[in-house]
């Protein structure tokens, strides 16, 4: 069993599977899915069912967990799709050994499964077309009306069903469907499609087919041809099952699975739809599927959100049968809570103002001793640089400081940290009146921290050396939205007016301290007092790293929100 299933965990789900085991039902199998169709990126959502389906699987002595994809719709599917979802799984933790499938795979035995259904009675040929087929089928509270199509004979549905896979009838033409009951109260059930013509190639298949089978169908049979044992789905599939066995019981499958619906992850101030966030790429409003604003893993995992944090969200929240909304704080708390134990810390100026100090030697340097991580020496330590001129945050000194202001102000003493502290004699501003530099002395006996006399400062502020500084772009990410239910029917305005227009600042030149001039892509640091970062992996170059913003040290949203 692998680290990434949590056995402890019990839900409604497990208690089925285990029940299931003591009846030896499936002959004691538990075998799941995970069945995207490669259309998209993968997002938050998904991951919660990637955790899910795998997780359950790692539970159980001899589980599987198959990879499929559902390629059923060649118009919006691509290679580059596929090959993204693999290594979202991958970097999630999860491996599918020799399991990773295509429903293309089947599309021979899904078209003689669907022959079956024509020379059993239970499917027809139909040439209404897409209008008349919407007046046809009724609504919530009136049946709907039989397809004139629908008493062809088996022979004749068989061959227009050939003459439909040959290409010659064209697009919209017709369609094959099951014949069910048009006056069912469940709309699915009302003779819905199996089959429809689409002349476009296929990125495995290419032009082998013209015909693809509709989903409904297409994913209740490949699981039963891979012997999948629990089919777990999203909510929107409940009013499906019903047609799922349908299916299942008419068609000599080597085995029935079970279908379990569990509710979706909805996130605040986040939209998961793919035709949305694809939107938001298409129309330039973020900078791909992998910017680090967006929900995608991809953009998760370029804003620097580990794979361990992301699994320990999908087990906090757990699984219900009821639609809830989760607070998108509990995710970047797992974020926080995951790289306070794996980052090294450093020191990093993000909007520097000069100091001078006026009576450290000229020309001088020194290296200081620090950690990187204050609770895990096996991290080891850097040596900082300290010279005569360095940079500390803007925000750190004030001219008129109130009375809780315990940082630089004139003639105030802070610590340095790590090194000493330093009195602030001068005030330098340009003609505008703005500061543009401090002066300041240091006291020699105070290296470390710390004072001989005992004699304590309140503020402890970070620094980098001047000379020293590695200079270089910071990217301060935020919520991709400023609302926490963006795209909520309650809104009369359209969602995009909801984008945070503040959810990414760009500071060209931070000042970094200069052991981060070798970080590798990807690598994760706290930049102490500030927040997480990590090395971009897109846009960094050797010796010139660009650094993303995680996640606040706080919850800030969360601060303002009470206030």
């Amino acid at each position: 069993m692998s680290e990434n299933a949590n056995p402890a965990t019990s839900n409604f789900i497990r208690n089925i599977i285990d029940a299931d085991l003591k009846q030896n039902k499936n002959d004691g199998r538990v075998h799941t899915r995970f069945p995207p169709e490669p259309n998209g990126y993968l997002h938050i959502g998904h991951a919660k069912s990637i955790c899910l389906n795998f997780g359950i699987a790692e539970a159980y002595p001899g589980g599987l967990c198959n990879l499929r994809f559902d390629d059923t719709n060649p118009e919006k599917e691509d290679v580059e799709y596929t090959d993204s979802i693999q290594n979202d799984v991958k970097w999630l933790g999860f491996d599918w050994g020799d399991r990773l499938f295509y429903a293309s795979d089947y599309y021979e035995q899904l078209f003689d499964y669907a022959k079956n259904l024509i020379r059993d009675g239970k499917a027809y040929v139909c040439h209404l077309s897409a209008d008349e087929t919407r007046e046809y089928r009724g609504t919530l509270t009136e049946p709907g009306k039989p397809s004139p199509y629908r008493d062809r004979s088996a022979a004749e549905n068989l061959d227009l069903f050939d003459r439909m896979r040959a290409g010659e009838f064209e697009e919209g033409e017709c369609l094959l469907r099951a014949k069910i009951d048009m006056a069912a109260p469940n709309m699915n059930m009302r003779d819905p499609a199996i089959y429809r013509i689409r002349k476009v190639a296929h990125h495995r298949t290419g032009n082998d087919w013209c015909i693809y089978p509709m989903y409904d169908y297409t994913h209740c049979v490949s699981d039963a041809l891979e012997g999948i044992t629990h089919s777990l789905c999203t909510l929107e599939f409940e009013d499906h099952r019903p047609l799922y066995d349908w299916f299942l019981d008419q068609l000599p499958v080597p085995c029935h699975p079970q279908q379990i619906e569990f509710a979706r992850l909805n996130l605040n101030y986040t939209v998961t739809s793919k035709r949305k966030l694809n939107e938001l790429v298409t129309h330039k409003y973020v900078s791909g599927w992998d910017d680090p604003r967006m929900p995608t893993i991809v953009g998760m995992r370029r804003r620097g959100y580990t794979p361990e944090a992301i699994r320990d969200f999908c087990d906090r929240i757990g699984l219900t049968k009821n639609d809830t909304v989760i607070d998108v704080g509990v995710l970047e708390n797992c974020v926080r809570e995951d790289l306070d134990r794996r980052t090294r810390r450093v020191l990093a100026v993000l909007d520097p103002l000069k100091v001078v100090i006026e009576n450290y030697p000229e020309g001088d340097t020194e290296y200081l001793d620090a950690p990187y991580h204050p609770n895990n020496p096996d991290m080891g330590q850097r040596q900082l640089p300290f010279s005569k001129e360095i940079y500390i945050e803007q925000s750190d000194f004030m001219e008129d400081p109130p009375k809780k202001f315990f940082r630089l102000g004139p003639g105030r003493e802070v610590r340095l940290r790590y090194a000493y502290f330093i009195t602030c004699n001068e005030v330098i501003k340009d003609n505008a009146g703005n500061i543009i530099e401090l002066r300041c002395t240091y006291d020699p006996e105070t290296k470390g921290g710390n004072a001989p006399d005992g004699r304590k400062v309140k503020g402890t502020i970070h620094w980098v050396s001047a000379e020293h500084a590695l200079k270089t772009e910071v990217r301060l990410y935020d919520r991709l939205f400023n609302d926490p239910k963006p795209d909520s029917n309650r809104h009369e305005q359209d969602w995009k007016d909801f984008l945070n227009t503040e959810s990414i600042q760009l500071i060209k030149e931070a000042c970094l301290e200069p052991s981060l001039l070798h970080a590798k892509q990807e690598d994760s640091f706290q930049f102490e007092r500030t927040g997480y970062f990590c090395v971009d992996k897109k846009d960094s170059v050797n010796g010139k790293p660009v650094f993303n913003r995680t996640v606040t040290l706080r919850d800030s949203w969360a601060k303002e929100k009470n206030k």
